[in-house]
């Protein structure tokens, strides 16, 4: 989540802060992201600012990624997939977040569908 949208921390700069062992010992060190993924990364946030545009006028409400590790769909609302893409981006990992309340799988896509939905649009503006 950006750092705007959560409230500020008291023991900000303190020397003092009691979390400050825990935390080095929650978070394994991310491996620093190379140019690759940082460039991969941006695109993704632009490609999704497009999907979010066109598809959200539409009723549909974020996108579905089937999770490999517990094999569950998982739903991602717009803003919150972009504060998880966000955070990637500059802490170089995602911290956990709560899973949408009671999704209607009626309502989001596979970032597949996105793309291709874009591509269609797209063909057809170029077409007229």
């Amino acid at each position: 989540m950006p750092h705007e949208v959560l409230p500020p921390d008291p023991f900000a700069d303190d020397p003092n802060d009691p979390a400050r062992e825990f935390a080095t010992l929650d978070e394994p060190s991310a491996e620093p992201m190379g140019p690759d993924e940082r460039s991969e990364l941006l695109a993704d946030l632009s490609d999704l600012t497009v999907y979010q545009a066109l598809l959200e006028p539409r009723g549909v409400r974020g996108i579905v990624v089937d999770c490999g590790e517990c094999e569950q769909p998982h739903y991602h609302d717009w803003h919150l997939l972009r504060a998880s893409l966000e955070q990637l981006l500059a802490d170089g990992q995602m911290r956990p977040h709560e899973p949408a309340f009671d999704p209607d799988p009626e309502r989001y896509v596979t970032w597949d569908y996105c793309r291709g939905f874009a591509d269609g649009i797209t063909a057809t503006e170029n077409a007229h």
